[in-house]
């Protein structure tokens, strides 16, 4: 069964950067692509980062040159540093692990950890 747990998160200020980590368990981790997604109240989750099984990262431009993804398929730990963070980051960040077993893209969840960024 597969479990991700994030942890990080809580208030952070305007320009703060925190960072998230993801422990994922349950799966082989290098053959999964990794993703941090967010959820802002009222509106739908969607992605801002992700990093392949071969280490390929994309970012939308909302974030991008602002938060970095990582993996370390050793600790089976994927991480998000945010940097410069605005109020409009604010949102419930959740891990995510997929693998492709075709024509099904198998995907998997974190119970989400909220960040405020707020002074």
């Amino acid at each position: 069964q597969v479990q991700l747990v994030e942890s990080g998160g809580g208030l952070v200020q305007p320009g703060g950067s925190p960072i998230f980590s993801c422990a994922a368990s349950g799966i082989i981790f290098s053959r999964y692509d990794m993703g941090w997604y967010r959820q802002a109240p009222g509106k739908q989750r969607e992605s801002v980062a992700d990093i392949t099984s071969g280490g390929n990262t994309r970012y939308p431009d909302s974030v991008k040159g602002r938060f970095t993804i990582s993996r370390d398929n050793a600790k089976n730990m994927v991480y998000l540093q945010m940097n410069s963070l605005k109020p409009e980051d604010t949102a419930v960040y959740y891990c995510n692990a997929r693998i492709t077993r075709s024509p099904v893209v198998i995907s998997s969840w974190g119970q989400g950890t909220q960040v405020t960024v707020s002074s």
